[in-house]
């Protein structure tokens, strides 16, 4: 597992100068909110006495713009605070939306967890990347329960990502419409170019606000 990067107090001061709150500052220090907050708690600020945490965390949203009513999550958004903290069931939300709203709000980073691996593809921006949990429960996003995992460790650590009939259709070069439950999967480019071949490539899924890693087609 990559070893957490440690943030110091000027990093975190940094930080809050150019953001407004403490999930924004986790953005800014591309790191996860979880893993900055202790830090954050652990330093004072000498003229108040008052935690960075506590001066920065900012529950009332003050300076930051509302607009996540005209983003494309819609009336369906997932209140993303209050499922991370346990306050919300995950369950009646979309998995996919789930995710973006956990990259774009800092909880999620869009690296490895066990080995660190962060390398996005040059033609989309895309990571080799799984969404897994802890716990194996599916609808548990606390403490840090879901993790993200390149396809090697997911396979060295969790699980299989493709069945038998999976692999025997990649290896023998044929289209693959559908794989195995138990990952996320998208099409190399070879698939896609005889998928070209054949007016046959839907590019309606590139084109998908939540579509920040790879996943299936």
């Amino acid at each position: 597992m990559a070893k957490p990067k440690p943030i110091s107090k000027e990093m975190c001061l940094a930080a809050m100068s150019k953001t407004k709150s403490v999930l924004a500052a986790a953005r800014y220090l591309n790191c996860s909110y979880q893993h900055l907050k202790p830090y954050m708690k652990s330093y004072k600020d000498e003229e108040t006495g008052l935690s960075l945490f506590e001066l920065h965390k900012n529950q009332s949203g003050k300076g930051i713009p509302k607009f996540m009513s005209d983003t494309p999550f819609g009336r369906k958004s997932p209140a993303i605070d209050d499922i991370v903290n346990g306050r919300v069931d995950a369950s009646s939300f979309n998995l996919e939306k789930i995710k973006f709203k956990m990259i774009e709000a800092g909880y999620l980073i869009e690296q490895c967890y066990h080995c660190g691996y962060d390398e996005k593809r040059s033609i989309d921006g895309k990571l080799p990347l799984l969404m897994f949990f802890k716990d194996n429960n599916k609808n548990n996003f606390t403490e840090g329960n879901a993790q993200m995992s390149c396809y090697n460790c997911y396979f060295l650590n969790i699980g299989k990502i493709f069945n038998e009939k999976d692999i025997e259709k990649l290896e023998g070069h044929s289209v693959v419409y559908n794989t195995t439950n138990a990952s996320e999967f998208q099409l190399d480019d070879y698939h896609k170019r005889k998928l070209d071949e054949l007016d046959d490539w839907d590019d309606k899924v590139d084109d998908d606000p939540y579509s920040l890693v790879s996943r299936k087609k």
